[in-house]
């Protein structure tokens, strides 16, 4: 009597199936049998009513996600290009300003440079929502370290303000793009005990991106610091060689045994993955046979919530002051009577925001997503108001002396609670709550909407100022924190341990 020779049985070292050395009574099923939705694997009675012990791990549990953190590391150093095109105008305004480009830039140039950015990446987002499932994750993510390049090129190389702008639009294209790419990819290949701590690395990159150009800029000239931030790519580009393609882009090819490989490479040392891989097939199965036009998709329960949800942090993570209190980080520790100098300053935010960032990558699996969203957005309120009153003081003609250390606590309370709520869940949200059918497209318009924001928030903010008066403006932020903490109460469900389809049911799927 034959038995059935299993799939790790029949497979080579190279990730293909040994089928010459087995006899055709005893191979495997083809591929396309075992996978068909008319097979008995693909029933979802097998595999919903057997639970795998998962703790039968002898030890080896971090071994088991290493590659998955190594793999995610990799991929978000995106992130940390988006990070030194994000903190690039911060230390070469004032060396702009100060004529080293040889022709002269207005504070209303440097305005438009820094808010060039997103609107580049404004245009990069709604290419990669159609192009992510034709090209691939890893494929675009190789792609985008050219117009990266280019942009910096432009910069170094500029004689002229409009030259800095094109090159700023090109490194935004590249951010933008890479804020859709990276977070699908990361929720793709991470297990859903670590999933929510792989989706916190993007936000730690790109804070580490920001702290990276305080520092370099403390040191060299716009010239130097332009083309620091220009050899990440380069090491990016290299690097992302060593990365497999996600396991869902192969399944959506129809390609299953490279799925399996890549599957593989995540899930080592434990080699048996066919029921996990049984468990995606079957739900792009699913997803495939419930496929509707775009437009009708969008008016599903799931996805109405889900773009509501996603929209929703995005303005709370822009218009609840993060921008301004980075922004405002040398005047609020002049204000405090500090002796810190202003580079030095601006280097220990970005200290504190990576290092607030980590720590939410070790919390987030064990706290959840929602309960660290509550205390972000409750400590930002708290802090934007006491900022304000302070501001409201000074500029009354109190004397606030004895309480200058106020907006000094203030400040870096706000960057730490923002750095473990506000700044990295949103993004790691974006890879878990849309439906299937439009996920691409509804993380761009996520994107979209959230860099739309960036660029309000960046280039009308003095006009708000010379409006409203300064403490005004942060009194304005701590009445969208509060706004912010009911939203978090009563519409951000708790994703935490959950698969993407119990995601979707809590969706109203």
């Amino acid at each position: 009597m034959s038995t059935l020779t299993s799939f790790d049985e029949t497979e080579g070292p190279d990730g293909t199936h040994k089928s010459d050395n087995v006899p055709v009574r005893d191979r495997i099923p083809s591929i396309k049998e075992v996978y068909s939705e008319q097979s008995p694997l693909v029933d979802k009675t097998l595999y919903q009513t057997i639970n795998l012990p998962r703790n039968i791990s002898f030890g080896c549990e971090n071994k088991q996600y290493r590659t998955q953190y190594l793999a995610t590391f990799i991929v978000t150093i995106g992130g940390f290009i988006m990070g030194t095109t994000l903190g690039w105008t911060s230390p070469a305004g004032p060396m702009m300003k100060n004529g080293q480009y040889g022709f002269h830039i207005t504070d209303d140039d440097i305005s438009w440079i820094a808010s060039c950015m997103p609107l580049g990446a404004i245009l990069g987002c709604p290419f990669m929502g159609g192009l992510v499932n034709i090209l691939g994750r890893k494929r675009l993510m190789i792609m985008l370290t050219i117009p990266a390049l280019l942009g910096w090129a432009m910069i170094i190389w500029a004689d002229s303000v409009t030259i800095i702008c094109i090159g700023r639009i090109l490194n935004g294209f590249a951010s933008g793009s890479y804020s859709v790419i990276v977070p699908q990819y990361t929720a793709e290949i991470a297990d859903n005990e670590i999933r929510g701590t792989l989706g916190t690395y993007f936000q730690l990159q790109v804070f580490s991106g920001i702290l990276f150009t305080y520092v370099i800029g403390s040191y060299l000239d716009v010239f130097g610091l332009s083309i620091a931030c220009a050899i990440v790519p380069v090491v990016y580009f290299c690097l992302m060689f060593f990365v497999p393609e996600s396991p869902i882009f192969y399944l959506t090819k129809g390609n299953i045994i490279k799925a399996r490989w890549s599957l593989k490479y995540f899930r080592r040392p434990f080699g048996q993955v066919d029921q996990e891989l049984i468990t995606m097939q079957d739900s792009l199965a699913k997803t495939k046979r419930e496929k509707v036009p775009i437009m009708k998709a969008f008016q599903t329960t799931p996805a109405k919530r889900g773009l509501f949800l996603g929209l929703g942090v995005m303005v709370f993570m822009q218009f609840t002051g993060c921008n301004t209190v980075i922004f405002y980080t040398t005047t609020i520790f002049n204000a405090s009577s500090s002796s810190i100098s202003s580079n030095l300053s601006t280097v220990i935010v970005g200290i504190m925001a990576v290092l607030s960032t980590y720590v939410s990558t070790l919390v987030v699996d064990k706290l959840g997503r929602k309960i660290l969203l509550l205390y972000s957005v409750i400590a930002m309120g708290i802090c934007t108001f006491l900022i304000g009153g302070f501001f409201y003081a000074k500029d009354s003609n109190y004397d606030v002396s004895s309480i200058g250390f106020i907006p000094l606590v203030s400040l870096c309370v706000f960057i730490i609670l923002f750095s473990m709520g506000f700044g990295p869940i949103p993004w790691m949200l974006m890879g878990e709550i849309f439906p299937p059918q439009i996920k691409g497209i509804a993380s761009s318009i996520v994107c979209m909407a959230n860099w739309f924001f960036v660029f309000l928030a960046t280039k009308f903010f003095t006009l708000l100022v010379d409006t409203i008066y300064l403490y005004n403006t942060f009194w304005l932020y701590t009445l969208v924190s509060v706004l912010g903490t009911f939203f978090v109460v009563f519409i951000v469900p708790e994703t935490k341990g959950k698969t993407m389809e119990e995601i979707q049911l809590l969706l109203g799927a």
